[in-house]
């Protein structure tokens, strides 16, 4: 007699489908509020005023009088304000052709970006790195780097204009003398005040980088690193070729972070005139608030500036975008 052990599996229990929570009128009302409120709050603040920005660039209008669609024409009376009419395209063309300080805002700006891209960038990477490989009083060094940020920059702003100023600068009164023995006008000076505002950018930029590369070298895994030392591997190439490329997400935020900050320079220069227009030191976010709260009052004008630098700033943004989600795609 043949006995059979074959053992025969169980039928497979059938999965139950979840059932899908109702959501309930107490649910509804909480998720409109929490998606609607911000969605309200950033309309208002950020593509209204974007968008109605974009409309004024096609106006000529002072802020003084109603604003209406009809074409521009001659100015009732010589000396009167222009009425606020559609204006086209011309004050784009004035701003690129026979705006003066236009081109000398957008060269400053590049130098802006320059200089955050080649020193400050790299200067943050470098104090992180030095951190991060467990420098003594490390906490310490983090802070005192971190501090600048913390601070707001009409404080950064005083604190620089006491080392800068002509009498009782800390600069002038240890070598601030030129061949003539006259005190050395940094801030005034249209070949030397742009140099001295970045020196002040730099150092607040450097502490932001750093805390981003901070987080980045934190989430490196510490396996890369012994396995490159294994190998044969010194430090500086453990870090160009290991640690270095792991960073490329890092390295992209802060592309796009220097991009946006050299663009929106706006704070330090602005304190540095105390809200008057210094030569030497154009930027096209004050050329942006000249014109639309300064004497001149060209709304329209103004709108036209910063439109162009909306677009300038969009670019990076742009970019960094459609490398998350390309990222984020091939990661699924």
């Amino acid at each position: 007699m043949v006995v059979d052990t074959e053992v025969q599996a169980p039928p497979p229990v059938p999965r139950r489908r979840r059932r899908r929570r109702q959501l309930t009128r107490r649910d509804k009302i909480v998720a409109t509020l929490f998606v609607g409120i911000p969605l309200l709050l950033d309309l208002a603040f950020v593509w209204f005023p974007a968008l109605a920005s974009v409309f004024l660039s096609f106006t000529k209008w002072t802020g003084v009088g109603s604003l209406h669609l009809k074409a521009c024409g001659k100015p009732p009376l010589p000396g009167l304000p222009q009425p606020g009419c559609m204006y086209g395209v011309q004050n784009y063309n004035i701003a690129f052709t026979n705006y003066p300080d236009f081109w000398p805002a957008v060269r400053h700006n590049l130098i802006w970006l320059i200089v955050f891209m080649v020193i400050a960038a790299p200067l943050g990477m470098l104090f992180a790195v030095l951190i991060d490989r467990g420098l003594r009083g490390g906490r310490v060094y983090q802070s005192v780097l971190f501090l600048p940020v913390m601070l707001s920059l009409a404080l950064i702003g005083i604190i620089w204009e006491l080392i800068y100023s002509n009498n009782y600068g800390l600069i002038n009164t240890i070598i601030g003398h030129n061949k003539n023995n006259n005190l050395i006008d940094w801030l005034g000076d249209p070949s030397l005040n742009l140099w001295a505002i970045l020196v002040e950018a730099v150092w607040r930029q450097s502490g932001y980088v750093m805390v981003l590369y901070l987080a980045g070298l934190k989430a490196v895994d510490p396996a890369l690193r012994e396995a490159a030392k294994i190998d044969g591997a010194n430090e500086w190439q453990t870090f160009w070729r290991v640690t270095f490329p792991t960073l490329k997400p890092i390295n992209i935020v802060i592309l796009v972070v220097t991009v946006i900050e050299s663009l929106r320079a706006f704070d330090l220069v602005y304190i540095t005139g105390k809200g008057n227009p210094v030569k030497g030191l154009e930027l096209l976010s004050v050329e942006v608030t000249q014109n639309i709260v300064g004497e001149t009052q060209r709304i329209g004008f103004g709108s036209t500036l910063g439109v162009v630098l909306l677009v300038i700033s969009l670019v990076p943004i742009t970019i960094f975008l459609v490398q998350t989600f390309r990222r984020d795609e091939e990661e699924r």
